[in-house]
């Protein structure tokens, strides 16, 4: 489990180097990943009190394995439009993070595998979003 782990953190590094959002070096954990995510995540103006998870896979090359999809929705009132533009706005932070760097032990145990990360309006998360910031298998 840890080598997995790891090898997902390393991929995930990878991608990031190669993104407009990169890091230093290769990420090594999925905490890393979850941070790296996160860093690409601005929540529409105007949305409160919401969050969406996403569900997503990697290749080892840190790239995506299709576009991620919506697993779950917490969006308060009836705003159709506001509800998909704060949908459509995590979804492209994933994607326009993407592909992360995987550190080379991270990038054998994360390819292929279904994950879950949950994006939060400011106010959801107690303005420290990052803390939040994790990306689980699913």
């Amino acid at each position: 489990m840890t080598k997995l782990l790891n090898r997902v953190s390393l991929a995930l590094a990878v991608t990031l180097f190669t993104s407009p959002y990169a890091v230093a070096g290769p990420l090594n954990t999925m905490d890393d990943v979850g941070k790296a995510l996160q860093a690409c995540w601005t929540a529409p103006q105007g949305v409160q009190k919401s969050t969406v998870t996403l569900r997503f896979s990697f290749k080892r090359d840190g790239s995506l394995i299709g576009p991620p999809t919506t697993a779950a929705i917490d969006f308060p009132g009836k705003d159709a439009t506001a509800r998909k533009s704060f949908i459509d706005a995590a979804i492209s932070a994933v994607k326009d993070c993407t592909p992360l760097t995987f550190s080379s032990d991270l990038a054998q145990g994360i390819g292929g595998q279904v994950f879950t990360m949950q994006f939060a309006s400011p106010d959801a998360c107690g303005g420290d979003c990052n803390r939040e910031a994790s990306v689980r298998p699913n």
